[in-house]
């Protein structure tokens, strides 16, 4: 078995240690984030650190790593206020795993990449519209954390694209047949496999699969 303490992380190659760290806790949920600036030039970058933060009002967060100058990401958020979430299929992954090479600032990665740009009347930010789940957030609050210059992205849902047959009769969403790529690190991709559903935890009551 494998023992690493703190003090040996820090001593660990940076690259490895990287790595070691990224994957630590497994799979994680891949995005591409679309934005676009004042000028009207889209952006477009893989992410793989957004979380729920809740269902009233309909929240989501996003970790974001220190800013760069040829990272128009952020820029591009907290200037207009707006950006989607787009989910990976595995026809293209390989496509949005290069939306993560540092294009100068300027530099469309849909145009780059070969995505095509899907847009909402009322707005401003591009979906991709290759994705089968997509997102529209706008912004509510900006967190810089200063034990690593991450900056944390509160944002609220505002719009939701998806098939009918993609969205269960309860809400659920179908990841599964949405085709759904997942991540685990910088560079491992994964697609998911369904092992059932649970019914609502109680103390009394043990564990009971649900009937899809």
């Amino acid at each position: 078995m494998i023992s690493i303490s703190n003090e040996q992380i820090y001593q660990l190659d940076k690259a490895y240690r990287t790595s070691l760290i990224n994957s630590l806790i497994g799979y994680r949920s891949l995005n591409l984030l679309g934005t676009v600036n004042d000028q009207g030039i889209t952006n477009l970058c893989v992410v793989s650190s957004v979380f729920h933060l809740g269902a009233n009002p309909p929240l989501l967060g996003l970790v974001m790593r220190p800013q760069r100058e040829h990272n128009d990401t952020l820029r591009n958020i907290k200037s207009t206020g707006q950006f989607t979430l787009n989910n990976v299929l595995p026809s293209w992954y390989m496509q949005a795993h290069q939306t993560s090479a540092s294009y100068p600032s300027g530099v469309s990665e849909f145009d780059s990449c070969g995505f095509k740009a899907h847009y909402m009347e009322s707005f401003q930010a591009p979906f991709v519209a290759e994705s089968t789940i997509r997102i529209g957030l706008e912004l509510r609050e900006v967190i810089d954390l200063e034990i690593n210059g991450t900056t944390i992205i509160i944002a609220e849902i505002v719009q939701i694209l998806a098939n009918d047959a993609l969205i269960g009769a309860d809400g659920t969403v179908d990841h599964i047949n949405a085709e759904t790529v997942t991540v685990a690190g910088l560079d491992a991709y994964f697609l998911p496999e369904s092992l059932g559903r649970l019914a609502y935890a109680k103390p009394e009551m043990a564990p009971q699969l649900l009937t899809i």
